[in-house]
């Protein structure tokens, strides 16, 4: 299976009219969505759902896309866009 840290992900906070918390999404699979209460949570939740999109992608034949594949950037790029948003969004859980 393809390394999941290199598929880069997009994470934003939920209103509270849509639940609250956090939802994660992976550009380069169009339906790999998740949420949690934290950005801990929800990107747990989210490299599962990858992951099983992942398998079941696999298992039916279907080609798996590159990390970074939706995104008009170099691998490089995206592992940095990662890194970034994974060490970056504490701020967003501090009450203000």
């Amino acid at each position: 299976m393809d390394n999941l840290d290199a598929y880069p992900f997009e994470i934003r906070p939920l209103s509270k009219e849509e639940g609250g918390g956090f939802l994660i999404s992976y550009p380069d699979f169009n339906q790999v969505i998740s949420d949690g209460e934290s950005v801990e949570e929800a990107t747990t939740n989210g490299r599962d759902a990858l992951k099983t999109t992942i398998l079941a992608l696999q298992e039916l034949g279907f080609p798996v896309p590159k990390p970074g594949s939706s995104m008009n950037c170099t691998h490089q790029d995206s592992i940095r866009l990662t890194s970034l948003l994974s060490s970056g969004l504490d701020f967003l859980q501090t009450p203000p």
